[in-house]
């Protein structure tokens, strides 16, 4: 079998299942942000395209509150995301939605995706870099260098400064085996451990998470004025696209 051939077939093993978090009380927007209009699209709207055009997502799972699953199920059929397989409830914490989602999972899916919606900008090489690391790695993030030294404090006063070097910002999608992302999120839950994303509830568990390389435009929309950011990356894409 040509070498070519052979390598296809192997990509064509990969089947991650896409779990979308899209339960936030959105406080500090001031408004629901999952349904604000980004150049006239709702916001979760993106990420729900995104993984939809993925070739090796094999399905979409939206995790959001209650009275949120109608309009989401409208807006994905309004949209053709025909990955969209559930629409779940998630629960009283970011942890709690996590594990809803992938609770909900395919069982033959070989990898699991855990992204935020509130992530409009993600590009598909960082969602295929991902996907393709947790293949090799079992647990795979995005990440940023930090642009500012980092500070930690207690209290009032500064306790430590870290080589700006090693510091990193952690972005979305996450993606992991799915026997260990599921072990790891229940083990957090029930032990009450504080987790910050859900790469941490891994570390926990004392597993090494890769890292691939995300991107400044990866943001999260968590402010009015990160909607006006995303508004003007979503310009500059444009005007790329037109060179």
């Amino acid at each position: 079998m040509p070498i070519k051939n052979y390598l296809d077939l192997s990509l064509k093993k990969i089947s991650c299942s896409a779990v979308i978090v899209a339960a936030g009380s959105s406080s500090r927007f001031g408004s629901d942000k999952l349904f604000a209009r980004l150049a006239g699209i709702p916001v979760i709207a993106y990420s729900l395209m995104s993984f939809e055009a993925c070739k090796y997502v094999s399905e979409i799972i939206v995790v959001t509150e209650s009275e949120k699953i109608t309009e989401i199920a409208e807006l994905c059929e309004s949209m053709n995301i025909t990955k969209a397989t559930k629409i779940v409830c998630g629960g009283a914490t970011r942890l709690e939605s996590a594990l809803s989602g992938v609770s909900e999972t395919d069982k033959r899916s070989k990898l699991i995706a855990i992204h935020d919606g509130a992530r409009p900008l993600v590009t598909m090489k960082i969602i295929e870099d991902t996907i393709l690391s947790a293949d090799k790695y079992k647990a795979a993030i995005p990440v940023i260098a930090s642009r500012d030294t980092i500070k930690i404090v207690s209290g009032s006063f500064v306790t430590e400064t870290p080589e700006r070097s090693s510091v990193f910002c952690a972005q979305t999608p996450q993606v992991f085996v799915p026997e260990l992302i599921k072990g790891a999120l229940t083990n957090a839950l029930q032990n009450n451990i504080a987790v910050f994303d859900d790469a941490s509830a891994v570390e926990n568990l004392g597993f090494y998470v890769c890292v691939t390389e995300g991107s400044e435009e990866n943001i999260k929309i968590t402010t009015p004025m990160d909607l006006r950011f995303a508004e003007c990356i979503l310009a500059s894409r444009r005007e790329r696209a037109m060179l």
